[in-house]
């Protein structure tokens, strides 16, 4: 049994077995281990990344002086010289996502290679699962962070008009060389979305899917939606859930069931939420709905807002109200 234990019964829409994943303990093998070292290296940084990001304030006031007092120099210099340390945090975060993409690609290619199924590699390599499930975590938490701080965008439209401006002014651009141009661009696509972490994770997992013409797209939506239903067995079941030691995995594994769904909607050509799904979204909302309203209102409106196929035709009446 392991960390691993199976439940016996399948869900009532037949989505074969459920898994209880140990997210808190378990531990890579032999063979998970270079991969594992990989994703490890850039997960280490997400606490930091979050808590730079919660600290975030923004330079709105000094924006705010410097536009009313345009001829007043000073106020000029105050709010370039407040918004360029903010600019090169942005670059950082920007630059972890990329880094993030190339970890979720390096677990996708491990999770669903043959000759196992996706569902095996879940049950042989637990540890893989655990960082797959962190990424998500900490993509959902990211999101959520940066939709309640429009200093973001506010501080780095002022950054990218008054770099313009500079050159004309000629006024001293160190920044430049932390924040050029090119940078500039890439970065201001990024933070125009509204989740720019989950839509580079949808973007990275989408790409995988074409780069690997030869693995079926089923070894990759099974994945994703194999692991929504172990959240939701784990969510939903008192026996597992109570194995926690942690309160706080209980909130992890409902991000990481909302972010496997998202993903999910997003490859699959059909996406998520049609009868032919093989995730009971029915069952992931009830499950999300029977917490307190506040820890999971965030993780609603990202069902709501950031899928692909939530309002096709497709999409049952009731699952369309009960994410009213």
């Amino acid at each position: 049994m392991g960390n691993l234990l199976k439940v016996l019964t399948c869900t009532e829409l037949d989505q074969g077995p459920n898994f209880f994943l140990d997210f808190e303990n378990a531990q890579p093998t032999d063979c998970e281990r270079e991969v594992w070292n990989q994703v490890i290296a850039v997960l280490q940084d997400s606490e930091s990344i979050l808590t730079d990001l919660q600290a975030y304030k923004g330079a709105g006031q000094e924006i705010r002086d410097a536009i009313q007092n345009p001829n007043d120099i000073q106020l000029q210099e105050k709010a370039w010289n407040s918004v360029c340390p903010l600019v090169v945090r942005l670059k950082r975060f920007y630059e972890f996502s990329i880094r993030l993409e190339k970890a979720l690609k390096s677990l996708l290619e491990s999770l669903t290679c043959p000759p196992y199924t996706p569902t095996q590699h879940l049950e042989r390599e637990q540890a893989l699962a655990k960082e797959f499930a962190e990424i998500l975590h900490f993509t959902l938490r990211f999101d959520e962070l940066k939709m309640r701080n429009p200093a973001i965008q506010n501080d780095f439209s002022y950054y990218r008009r008054t770099i313009s401006r500079n050159r004309i002014n000629n006024m001293h651009l160190d920044i430049e060389n932390e924040v050029n141009n090119e940078m500039a661009n890439r970065m201001s696509l990024f933070y125009a979305e509204a989740t720019p972490m989950l839509k580079t994770l949808s973007n990275a997992t989408t790409s995988f899917v074409s780069d690997n013409k030869t693995l079926p797209i089923e070894n990759t939506t099974d994945c994703l939606s194999t692991m929504a239903s172990v959240c939701k067995v784990m969510l939903e079941t008192p026996e597992y859930s109570s194995r926690f030691t942690s309160e706080d995995t209980l909130m992890f594994c409902m991000r990481v069931m909302v972010g496997v769904i998202i993903l999910y909607d997003h490859v699959h050509p059909v996406g998520a939420f049609c009868k032919t799904s093989k995730i009971d979204m029915k069952g992931c909302i009830k499950v999300l709905k029977e917490q307190p309203p506040d820890s999971v209102e965030g993780l609603l409106n990202a069902l709501r807002f950031t899928t692909k196929h939530l309002n096709d035709e497709s999409t049952s009446k009731q699952v369309r109200a009960m994410l009213q």
